[in-house]
């Protein structure tokens, strides 16, 4: 962090590099620095009784999504403090991922899931025609219009309350994301999920996962920061899963490319064929 230049003490040229990302830097140790006591404490559990330790573990306290259905002092609160989690994230691994895929082509985006807005957002920066609706639980929506609303893009950003377990999507959309998303829910609901995004998803349109994959032993001691990653494990599925499910739903041209950040990350994309 810091070096010895004759009679002066400075940072290191790296250490200044690496603060231009201050903010994921602090949410990482933030986030990880919360969970500690969840793998200090629980680590039997976590390995051997699931179902237990999600009971007992700060992890999914804070990540409880019934506090996002009504609103409470409380509830916004403890929505607000992982949603700074999530956005963080979202705004460093979302350049991965538009790295990967051409966006430009396209007009409206359905991001299911997408709490803040984040993802959106940097898709909108990026490409000016494009137009978005976040859908979400309605704190989320509310806190999320909140942190796009001084953005040049906002106009074109828009908010949906909606519980995608119970409702249908919208349709006219030619783009429909889950950014870290599906990993949140048991199988067969994450793959009703696709299911729905697939209907409402319009001829000769796109529907994208991008998601953590499994975790895979790296022949070196995880960082500090990957520990939050650690204790979601069983969550992250295998890419060919998503590209299963898409196959079986009549998408056509599935793609699946692999990232590397400070974990393998996939990003899996299939087309919805036009009516002949």
């Amino acid at each position: 962090m810091i070096a010895e230049h004759g009679s002066d003490v400075r940072l290191t040229r790296e250490f200044e590099a690496a603060l231009r990302y201050r903010d994921l830097l602090e949410i990482k140790l933030d986030f990880a620095g919360f969970t500690l006591n969840d793998f200090a404490d629980l680590f039997t559990a976590l390995v051997k009784e699931p179902a237990g330790f999600m009971g007992k573990a700060r992890l999914f306290e804070l990540f409880d999504y019934r506090r996002s259905l009504e609103p409470s002092i409380e509830n916004y609160e403890r929505t607000r403090a992982w949603m700074r989690i999530t956005s963080t994230l979202t705004r460093y691994e979302s350049l991965a991922c538009m790295a990967l895929h051409d966006f430009g082509g396209y007009r409206r985006l359905l991001d299911v899931g997408g709490n803040s807005g984040e993802f959106a957002l940097q898709l909108c920066r990026r490409h000016p025609g494009l137009r978005a609706t976040v859908l979400d639980l309605p704190l989320v929506c509310e806190i999320g219009l909140e942190h796009v609303l001084a953005e040049p893009e906002h106009p074109r950003i828009g908010f949906l309350k909606a519980d995608v377990r119970a409702d249908a999507l919208p349709g006219g959309y030619d783009l429909i994301s889950f950014k870290s998303m599906l990993h949140d829910w048991p199988e067969a609901q994450a793959d009703a999920f696709l299911g729905k995004a697939a209907q409402a998803l319009e001829p000769g349109g796109t529907l994208l996962v991008f998601e953590r994959g499994p975790i895979a032993p790296r022949g070196a001691t995880p960082s500090f920061a990957l520990l939050p990653t650690l204790l979601f494990f069983r969550s992250y599925r295998s890419p060919e899963h998503y590209a299963g499910r898409l196959r079986a739903l009549g998408l056509a041209g599935v793609e699946v490319r692999h990232i590397e950040l400070d974990s393998a990350f996939f990003l899996v994309t299939a087309s919805k064929p036009r009516q002949r």
